[in-house]
This record gives C-alpha cells, sequence and structure tokens, in this order.
C-alpha cells in the first residue's frame, strides 16, 4: 500500500528537532546499528562513490556503473544519500515513482529486474523544491534510508555522495560500520584544483579507517566523434590521478574521457548502450570494481 510519505517529508521538514521513527513505531538509538546491521546483511558488496570536489562526476558514474552491473547480471540497489542535489532519479529514469511501504520498510523504486533505487528525490512531488535543512534532518533521512529500506539480496550497493567530508559521509560511514563493507571509490577530475580536494577526501578516509579500493580520473580527454583526435581539455598540471595513485598507494581503476553519449543517456535516464571510448572505459572500470570486491570477499 502506498503511503504518504512526501507528507511525512514536508512535516520532517518544518520541524527543529527530527523524529527518527522506527516501522514498528519504536526507535531505541542504541539499537540502530544493529538494525542497520540486520537490514544490510543480505548485501555482499557495499561501495561509497566520494570525492571532495563538486561536479567531477559522482552520479553519472554512479549511474552507468550501476546499469552496468546489472546488465552483467548482478542485483544492484543505487542509494543517493546527496540529500540537497539529489540526481539519481533523473539519471536512471525514475523521477515521479512513488515510494512504498510495508511491513519489511520502504521499498526502493526498481528500474529494472536487477536494478533498484532510492532517493530523497523520490519523497518529494516536484523535482524542482528545495531541501533546505540542517544536518541532523539530513542525519536522520540517512539513517532510515540505511535502517528501514528493504533491499533484500544484492550483490553490489553503491552509494552516491554529496561532494565533501561533512554530515552525510559521516553518518553513513557511522553506520556503515556495523555492517561489513568493501570501502570508498574516489572519483577526480585530471587538474590540481579537483586533486586538492580529493586528497582531503583520502585523508578523510584514512581518519575514519574506510578503505580506498581505487581512484576513478574522469573527464581525463575529449575523443572527437569525428575524427577520433584527442584532446585534454583538463590539463593534468601535477600529473593528474596516475601521479596522485603512485604517490599513496592506491589502485588507479581508470579513466573515463568526456563521452556526449554519457551525458545524453543520463539526461533521458538510459544506460549508455552506443559502442564509445566512455563506454569502454566504463565497463574496464567495472570489470576492475567486481575483481577487487572478489578478492576482498575471498580474503574474508
Amino acid at each position: 500500500t502506498a503511503l504518504p510519505i512526501c507528507r511525512w517529508l514536508r512535516k520532517l521538514s518544518q520541524q527543529v528537532v527530527l523524529p527518527i521513527e522506527h516501522p514498528s513505531g519504536q526507535f531505541n538509538p542504541r539499537t540502530r546499528p544493529r538494525v542497520v546491521s540486520k537490514r544490510l546483511a543480505g548485501i555482499r558488496h557495499k561501495l561509497l562513490i566520494l570525492s571532495g570536489k563538486g561536479g567531477v562526476g559522482k552520479s553519472t558514474i554512479s549511474t552507468q556503473l550501476a546499469h552496468h552491473l546489472s546488465q552483467k547480471g548482478y542485483q544492484v540497489g543505487l542509494l543517493d544519500i546527496d540529500i540537497c542535489g539529489p540526481s539519481v532519479p533523473r539519471m536512471t529514469g525514475c523521477q515521479g515513482e512513488s515510494i512504498h511501504q510495508s511491513s519489511s520498510g520502504w521499498s526502493p523504486v526498481y528500474i529494472n529486474d536487477h536494478l533498484s533505487v532510492m532517493s530523497v528525490g523520490l519523497l518529494v512531488e516536484n523535482e524542482d523544491t528545495a531541501i533546505i535543512w540542517r544536518g541532523p534532518k539530513k542525519n536522520g533521512l540517512i539513517k532510515q534510508f540505511l535502517s528501514d529500506v528493504d533491499w533484500g539480496d544484492l550483490d553490489f550497493l553503491l552509494v552516491d555522495t554529496p561532494p565533501g567530508t561533512s554530515d552525510e559521509h559521516l553518518s553513513a560511514i557511522q553506520f556503515f560500520q556495523a555492517s561489513n563493507r568493501d570501502g570508498a571509490i574516489v572519483v577526480t577530475t585530471p587538474q590540481e584544483v579537483s586533486l586538492l580536494d580529493v586528497r582531503k577526501e583520502l585523508d578523510f578516509c584514512k581518519k575514519v579507517k574506510i578503505p580506498v579500493l581505487g581512484l576513478i580520473e574522469n573527464m581525463s580527454e575529449f575523443i572527437c566523434p569525428q575524427c577520433k583526435c584527442s584532446s585534454q581539455l583538463f590539463p593534468p598540471t601535477t600529473g593528474g590521478a596516475q601521479s596522485l595513485a603512485l604517490e599513496l598507494g592506491i589502485p588507479l581503476l581508470g579513466s573515463l574521457p568526456i563521452d556526449t553519449q554519457i551525458g545524453k543517456a543520463c539526461d533521458k535516464g538510459e544506460p549508455l548502450v552506443d559502442d564509445t571510448p566512455g563506454l569502454r572505459a566504463l565497463h574496464a572500470v567495472g570489470t576492475k570494481i567486481i575483481e577487487l570486491c572478489n578478492a576482498t570477499e575471498s580474503d574474508e
């Protein structure tokens, strides 16, 4: 049965103190980590998509990776915890869909048989509505996402995060620590102005003890679809992601070119299907992520 979750969200946004309620009607803050651990027990691999810089393509990469993994037959969940700027509903073509609630919790929106999505963008009636919340309200909704969404059994849960190292990240990491997680994938672009903030993100991961599976360099080059010539629109003046990966001993998972077809696919809410340099690079990154996660699972 569809419940008036949009009304709940509007009421929540008007309150000063955030009431976090469990579907049972009872909430004990001390038991919340155990609730999260139990809820996420059926998920094999949990990956945070991070970057200290905004605009580097985290949501694009999260969405297209989720499509790629689901097309390979994996059961994939995509959780969007960018509370103030949710892009995942548009990029997956599910804007306007409704969230339903049952005795087992909130049901994510299913894009297909292998891909499910949850985002605050699915809880508001109008995607143009600004969500103006302070930290406690953001943290409360993230806790709801992690403890109350009925993901079922998944091979991968990808968590698309906002830029920075603030409330949303701390809240997600706090509750993921109650459950096994593979680690973080950090996205950057080649120029130093991006790497400067990515170094802070990597330091954040070190301080909160989140393993970094690797770096992805987005927008590494532009390949002309006509002449196939390559141009670096964002020159790596300090060596780019490759230099940073070597410096810190972190795997470089791959470099993705600027691909106009990826942008079009995201605006349409569709997976990229044309055989383009961007798609081939993305598939190579996806293969490396699968290998790293399987290796982590074997070590356990």
